[in-house]
């Protein structure tokens, strides 16, 4: 198409070497496509690249991870319309902001382990790592909730801080994971392959001693580890969508809010550093197979119990004694995140999402919803969708 300067012309300062910044990308071209193809600058970049605009670059807005002090104030002499799609919150630096929501991705973890059987659970991050501080805060809370401890490690970054150095001396992490009681289930930020190694060194097995989950899914690094590595699968496609939208707004001339916009994680790849229940009852975690594999169907708790092959009472104590849970609320809680995840995803009715999800009408799965979530379904939806 011939060049008009009529056409935007967008400099996306994001890097684009990890499965997050392809993805958040990807939403900002989508966008594009909608709204008259913008002419976007994006350089191949690796994570923890330093970006910017190159000198006399003339353009109309910028949609960047702003991560730093320098960044900011560089895009900021630029009085360009800007838009941030980190999660790292800077004082300085008063950008509109559409970004991963790291309490979403605490919570969400905590639950995906608790849901496991697991009892001993522990984070691990580099040092200094600020913007993770919300997801570690979030995981602890749930899992204290829950009854149960957090432990806290803390590895030596590398020259941007936001990876492990190279010199992490993996017999010391190695030392850290023998001393976890065991089974024991890990989210790490950004120290995910590092355990792998450390686990192979101090002889533990993954996943059956150390449960591993990276709290930033990155499809590469994740399935081509030893041990292929689960990780929270951010909505980088609806972040970069809305990104953009709002840049669009910008570039306009219209007022957009400050207050940061947080979009709750897609969902977990699981991959094997997770695959396991850590649970010696066989009843229990043959009914907790059960489950999962007819959650779309009306589940009494009867037949759980049946299935598993034991009493309903029987039933009952097994989980309040592993799971600190009963079958109906393990159930609808289950079922309350096959609902978020549809609703986020995809554009089926709630009429379909309800049969999809196993409950009985669309009015009984609202009332549920709106009980778990203090929201209806359809609210959930537009909150978690591009304006």
């Amino acid at each position: 198409m011939p060049f008009s300067r009529q056409t935007p012309r967008v400099a996306v300062l994001v890097d684009t070497a990890s499965t997050w910044g392809r993805g958040i990308i990807s939403g900002i071209h989508s966008y594009s496509r909608q709204h008259g193809n913008w002419h976007l600058f994006i350089e191949s970049r690796g994570t923890g690249e330093s970006l910017s605009l190159p000198r006399g670059w003339t353009g109309d807005g910028v949609i960047g991870r702003i991560g730093t002090e320098e960044m900011a104030r560089h895009l900021k002499r630029r009085r360009l319309p800007v838009v941030n799609v980190s999660g790292i919150q800077l004082p300085s630096a008063p950008f509109p902001t559409v970004a991963n929501d790291m309490v979403s991705v605490g919570k969400m973890a905590a639950e995906y382990f608790l849901a496991r059987g697991f009892r001993h659970f522990a984070y691990l991050t580099v040092r200094n790592l600020e913007y993770v501080v919300r997801q570690r805060e979030a995981f602890r809370k749930t899992v204290e909730q829950a009854g149960f401890e957090c432990l806290s490690h803390y590895a030596p970054s590398g020259a941007d801080g936001s990876f492990p150095s190279w010199n992490l001396k993996i017999e010391d992490l190695a030392r850290w994971l023998k001393s976890l009681p065991k089974p024991v289930a890990i989210l790490t930020w950004s120290v995910c392959r590092e355990v792998v190694h450390a686990c192979h060194q101090a002889r533990l097995h993954m996943p059956q001693e150390v449960a591993l989950l990276s709290g930033s899914e990155d499809e590469l690094l994740c399935a081509s580890s030893p041990v292929p590595i689960s990780g929270v699968s951010a909505a980088c496609p609806q972040i970069g969508h809305e990104a953009a939208a709002l840049l669009d707004r910008l570039m306009h001339g219209r007022r957009v809010s400050l207050q940061p916009r947080l979009l709750a994680p897609v969902g977990i790849v699981t991959r094997l550093s997770t695959d396991t229940l850590a649970i010696t009852d066989p009843a229990l975690v043959a009914a907790l197979n059960h489950i999962q594999q007819n959650l779309s169907l009306p589940l009494a708790v009867g037949a759980v119990a049946k299935a598993a092959g034991i009493s309903r009472s029987g039933l009952e104590r097994r989980f309040t004694e592993f799971l600190h849970t009963t079958p109906a609320l393990h159930i609808s809680r289950l079922r309350i995140e096959q609902v978020k995840l549809l609703l986020r995803t995809t554009t089926l009715p709630v009429a379909d999402i309800s049969d999809r999800t196993g409950f009985s009408t669309p009015e009984y799965m609202t009332a549920v919803f709106r009980k778990s979530e203090g929201s209806t379904p359809l609210r959930y939806r537009r909150s978690q969708r591009p304006a």
